[in-house]
């Protein structure tokens, strides 16, 4: 991050801080119970850890895999060499490598950045983007994804997922380990009775949902904490936050309105998208489960950043 002349938002980054913080000092919590209440979790941990090893290390195939998007030259046709350009000037603005630059054949219009740090990076684009917006309207989505490049992101939230994925594991193992009578979960209950073991057993599903919970809700909280950080950077390098602004009031609506058939594989791509991809009809308790944050509170920053470089804002 600090190889870039993307800049980083100090309150955001506190935020983002705390956050893991909590995350941490959960996840410590977590292990020394079970080390206590006689659970051999070394063997969830493990496995957790190899699962987002492999999300971490593969992340930027991973995401092209599951959306159809094709890694594209300049020389690929008039969106590729469009798409090449914008990104070449950003990259050029920020002082950072180009990442690779993709477009994905998707019936909505969106883009996200993926990859385990900027040199290993993807930057994708959905046709439907390409059509809707103007070149300067790309231009600060595109300064958005870069932003989470320049952030790291990927590495972030993969690390933050941690606690997360261990929960639910152990969560699973005590539940088949009990159903299929298993007598290596619980480090006590076996061995000296029946009913002790089942407690053990259930004791360790209601703290692992609890912390799954938990975890689930401080992860979203980063997520949108680091989408905010990403349009403030963004809106920074290219200087033209109103530009960001049109392109979120144009993709906001339509993005709504995905067709049936796409929203299989968009949906599971929220965290990585610039706005998320959402059922017709809405979405409620959306302030605690989204991965973004609302346009409004999206809308009011950029606004704020317009006034601080003493441009009018429509």
């Amino acid at each position: 991050m600090s190889s870039t002349r993307i800049r980083p938002d100090h309150g955001l980054t506190v935020r983002m801080s705390f956050t893991m913080f909590l995350l941490g000092a959960l996840y410590v919590a977590v292990v020394a119970g079970l080390i206590a209440y006689g659970v051999n979790a070394a063997a969830v941990i493990v496995i957790a850890l190899v699962v987002l090893f492999a999300q971490y290390w593969f992340s930027d195939r991973l995401a092209l895999f599951a959306m159809h998007g094709k890694i594209v030259k300049p020389t690929d046709g008039p969106e590729a060499a469009r798409l090449h350009g914008i990104v070449d000037r950003l990259c050029a603005l920020a002082d950072m490598p180009k990442p690779q630059v993709a477009i994905a054949p998707a019936r909505f219009p969106n883009a996200f950045a993926t990859g385990r740090n900027p040199r290993r990076a993807v930057v994708c684009a959905t046709t439907d983007i390409l059509n809707r917006l103007d070149n300067e309207e790309l231009e600060g989505v595109l300064a958005h994804e870069l932003s989470h490049v320049a952030h790291r992101d990927v590495a972030v939230m993969t690390v933050a997922s941690v606690l997360g994925v261990v929960a639910g594991l152990i969560t699973r193992f005590a539940f088949y380990s009990e159903m299929f009578g298993g007598g290596g979960f619980g480090g006590r209950g076996r061995n000296n009775n029946q009913d002790n073991s089942a407690l053990v057993v259930l004791g360790v599903m209601v703290v692992s949902m609890v912390v799954y919970a938990i975890s689930f809700l401080l992860t979203r909280a980063l997520s949108r904490y680091r989408e905010l950080s990403a349009d403030r950077s963004g809106a920074i390098l290219t200087g033209h936050p109103s530009a960001l602004m049109s392109a979120l009031q144009k993709v906001s609506g339509p993005a709504a309105m995905i067709p049936n058939s796409d929203l299989r594989t968009a949906e599971a791509f929220n965290a990585f998208f610039f706005t998320p991809a959402l059922h017709r009809g809405g979405f409620s308790l959306s302030s605690l489960f989204s991965t973004h944050p609302p346009l409004d509170v999206r809308m009011r920053q950029l606004a704020k950043i317009s006034a601080e470089l003493g441009q009018p804002v429509a």
